[in-house]
């Protein structure tokens, strides 16, 4: 009885063990760099009512608020739209007019360094601003902006609330509280935990039970994304982003000419009177300018475009700056038939066409498929208090 009992038992672990791929150690590190998630956040030290209830409710009632835009039809969640997870599922954005762009998630973007496609908002509520007074997105003005606040007896209310006075006869200044409040509230948009994330927890301490839950598929996707694939040089850390600024070999021209990406960027950063080096950073060590400080107009940058965070990347399809690729396969075979002729020849290219087989593109979609959250597992959001004028 015994030994048919230690023969079970050892077919048991057999069968456990098929289920586990062998990381090396250097997998192992490099897989366990991912995490741990939630990732740890403190509010942003340019933005005074950061992480602060009342900005937190002021700012979601400015998200869907319309008359932002002076036409009425469009407001913040038009192109961040809650259930198309913060975002359109366009190719690119439409506001009043199409722009040449996708439109990116607010899914977990507290955790940007450099704001945008080209990194033209160096503050989340800096560039909170800049769909406000686009054209061809909402259309709006800094002087309609702050009017609407200072005239509507709820906004002007909220404002007061959050920022303990009354929204000021400078424009400017009402402007900048309107993107810190937005800013507020979007940076309590974080995705939840992953198949993944379960995963890489249970490596971390050696669960073995816990990690054979994880499919192989996506083992084996995640072993070319950590090894051969080389993809985590640019996608690493909790969020799956390096917060950088790269040529990926997607084509930039545009109607009329070329989006040149962070190149125009940077120019934008440096002239926008919103940056943290002006008058509106409430940091008054100085510190979060520094990088705003220093950054540098180099010819490389053209053609460059944000390195996107890859946490519920499942559900922010099309995908790349144009929204030209439709869906993760599309992507898993982009780099994989990646031709270098099409990347700038400055430096020592990363990027190498990986030459997937199907089997292999297919692990490799399992495994950004299963950074998908579960469910949201942060404290829920705490409403500012309600303004009854």
């Amino acid at each position: 009885m015994l030994l048919r009992f230690l023969v079970l038992a050892l077919l048991a672990s057999a069968g456990a063990q098929a289920q586990v791929l062998d990381f090396t150690d250097a997998e192992r590190r490099a897989i366990l760099r991912h995490g741990p998630w939630p990732a740890p956040w403190a509010p942003d030290p340019s933005n005074r009512v950061s992480g602060a209830a009342e900005a937190i409710g002021f700012g979601e009632r400015l998200f869907f608020e319309p008359r932002l835009s002076p036409s009425g039809k469009v407001l913040c969640a038009t192109c961040h739209v809650p259930f198309r997870g913060w975002q359109d599922g366009r190719a690119r954005a439409l506001g009043l007019a199409e722009a040449e762009r996708n439109t990116q998630s607010v899914v977990n973007v507290r955790y940007n360094r450099w704001f945008g496609w080209d990194g033209a908002g160096d503050s989340l509520w800096a560039q909170s601003l800049r769909p406000i007074l686009d054209a061809r997105e909402m259309g709006g003005s800094q002087a309609q902006a702050a009017t609407l606040v200072r005239s509507d007896p709820e906004l002007s209310c909220g404002y007061a609330r959050t920022f303990g006075a009354p929204p000021p006869a400078d424009d400017a200044l009402v402007l900048a509280g309107i993107g810190k409040a937005l800013a507020a509230f979007q940076e309590t948009i974080v995705s939840g935990r992953s198949p993944f994330d379960d995963f890489r927890d249970a490596l971390a301490r050696n669960d073995f039970s816990a990690m054979k839950n994880y499919p192989l598929a996506a083992q084996r996707g995640l072993r070319i994304f950590v090894g051969r694939g080389n993809c985590s040089a640019c996608h690493f850390g909790p969020n799956f982003a390096n917060g950088e600024f790269h040529d990926v070999g997607v084509p930039f021209f545009v109607a009329g000419g070329a989006d040149p990406g962070r190149h125009g960027g940077i120019r934008k950063l440096q002239s926008n009177p919103f940056n943290l080096l002006g008058p509106h950073n409430d940091d008054r060590e100085g510190a979060s300018a520094t990088r705003t400080k220093h950054v540098a107009l180099e010819h490389r940058n053209f053609g460059e475009f944000k390195v996107a965070g890859l946490r519920n990347v499942a559900q922010s399809a099309p995908y790349m700056h144009n929204g030209s690729l439709a869906t993760l396969a599309d992507v898993v075979r982009h780099y994989s038939e990646i031709s270098p002729d099409r990347l700038h020849a400055d430096g020592e290219s990363l990027l190498k066409p990986l030459r997937l087989n199907r089997e292999e593109s297919a692990d490799l979609v399992a495994f950004l498929e299963s950074l998908t959250e579960r469910a949201s597992t942060l404290p829920p959001r705490r409403p500012g208090t309600p303004c009854r004028p």
